[in-house]
C-alpha cells in the first residue's frame, strides 16, 4: 500500500481539497492568460523583478468566556466574550512589525447586551445576527476583519509595497493590487482536467490565472506551489487573489511577483505545524498579537469579578485605546 501523510497539523483541519469539495456557483473563466486545453505549470520569467518589500497583513481572536444574557425575566441568550486583534509586518531584509490594534467584545442576539468594563478592558457590545454558535463567531470575525481592513487600508497609503492579505480578498478587494494568499481548499473552482495541472506543480510554478466572478466583487486567482516536503497532489499548494477588474497584462505581471515572492517566506515543518502554507511573516505576527491580546486566564478571572459586581458600561475600552473608532 502506498499513501501519502499531509505535513499540516491535522488540529487546523484539512490543507488539502477534501474527497468531494464543494462545486463554486460563480462562473469561472479559465482563459485569463491562455486557453483551458493549453494549461500547464508556469514559472516566472527570469526578468520579474522581486518587490523592494512586502507587508503581510492578518489578525487573530480568542473566545475568552461564554455568557448567558438575562433579556426578560426568565428568559436569557447566549453570548461570547472575545478579544481579537489585527496588523501588520513590514519584510524589507528585516521584520517589523508596524501597526496593530486590539479590540474586545461582547457577542450577542439579545438586546439586553450592553457594554462591560473589567480589569482588562472593556468589552463593546456587538449584535450578532442570530444566537446560533456560528452567528457569534461569525459576528466576532467580521469583527476581526473590520480591523485587518483599516490595517491594510493604512499600510496601502505608506507605499507601494507589494500587500500580501492573509484569506481570501472578501471585503479587502478595493485595495489596489492587494493579494489574498489562501491556505485551505474547501471549493472546487477548477474542472478535473484543469484540478490535474495543481497536482503536477512543482515547487515555485503556478497554474495560469482562472477569473471568478461573484458577488460582491470578481477576482483572479491561480494556484501556487510552495516548497516543503512530499504531501500529496495538493500538498504545499495556496491559492492567490487578487483583483479580477486588473487587466490581464497587470494581473500576469502582479502573479508573477507574488508567485516568485511568496516561496522565500515558506515555513517549515519543524518550526510550524501548519508548514509551509503559513508563511513565516504570518505565523510570527499571529504569535505578536496572541501576546497583544494579554493572558486568557487573567482576561477570565477580569470577567468572572465583572459578572459578580455586576458591572455596567462605561471607560475608555481597550478599543478605542487601540484607535479604531466604536461600532
Amino acid at each position: 500500500m502506498r499513501f501519502s501523510v499531509d505535513p499540516w497539523d491535522p488540529a487546523y483541519g484539512a490543507s488539502l481539497v477534501e474527497s468531494e469539495p464543494a462545486p463554486t456557483g460563480a462562473p469561472v473563466a479559465a482563459d485569463v492568460e491562455v486557453p483551458p486545453d493549453a494549461w500547464a505549470p508556469r514559472r516566472p520569467p527570469p526578468a520579474t523583478p522581486l518587490p523592494p518589500a512586502i507587508v503581510f497583513v492578518d489578525g487573530v481572536r480568542r473566545v475568552d468566556a461564554r455568557t448567558w444574557i438575562e433579556d426578560a425575566p426568565g428568559s436569557a441568550q447566549p453570548g461570547i466574550f472575545a478579544s481579537y486583534a489585527a496588523g501588520a509586518v513590514r519584510c524589507d531584509g528585516t521584520a517589523t512589525v508596524t501597526a496593530a490594534v486590539v479590540g474586545r467584545g461582547l457577542f450577542s442576539a439579545s438586546p439586553a447586551a450592553a457594554d462591560v468594563e473589567t480589569r482588562a478592558g472593556r468589552f463593546r457590545a456587538h449584535p450578532a445576527k442570530d444566537p446560533s454558535p456560528e452567528a457569534l463567531v461569525y459576528a466576532l470575525h467580521d469583527r476581526m476583519a473590520a480591523c485587518e481592513v483599516r490595517i491594510a487600508e493604512e499600510a496601502r497609503r505608506r507605499g507601494d509595497e507589494l500587500l500580501v492579505l492573509d484569506g481570501p480578498l472578501r471585503t479587502r478587494g478595493h485595495l489596489p493590487d492587494a493579494v489574498g494568499v489562501v491556505k485551505t481548499h474547501h471549493v472546487r473552482y477548477l474542472p478535473a482536467e484543469l484540478d490535474r495541472v495543481v497536482g503536477a506543480l512543482g515547487a515555485g510554478e503556478r497554474t495560469p490565472l482562472f477569473r471568478v466572478d461573484a458577488p460582491p466583487f470578481s477576482r483572479c486567482s491561480w494556484y501556487l506551489r510552495l516548497p516543503g516536503p512530499d504531501g500529496g497532489p495538493w500538498a504545499g499548494v495556496v491559492r492567490c487573489e487578487i483583483d479580477g477588474a486588473l487587466a490581464p497584462a497587470r494581473a500576469s505581471a502582479l502573479a508573477d511577483r507574488v508567485s516568485l515572492a511568496l516561496p522565500r517566506f515558506a515555513s517549515e515543518g519543524h518550526k510550524d505545524s501548519r508548514a509551509p502554507q503559513n508563511l513565516y511573516p504570518i505565523g510570527g505576527l499571529e504569535r505578536d498579537l496572541r501576546h497583544r491580546l494579554g493572558d486568557a486566564a487573567l482576561v477570565y478571572r477580569a470577567l468572572r469579578a465583572a459578572s459578580r459586581a455586576g458591572a455596567p458600561g462605561g471607560g475608555g475600552g481597550v478599543e478605542a485605546a487601540a484607535g479604531i473608532e466604536p461600532a
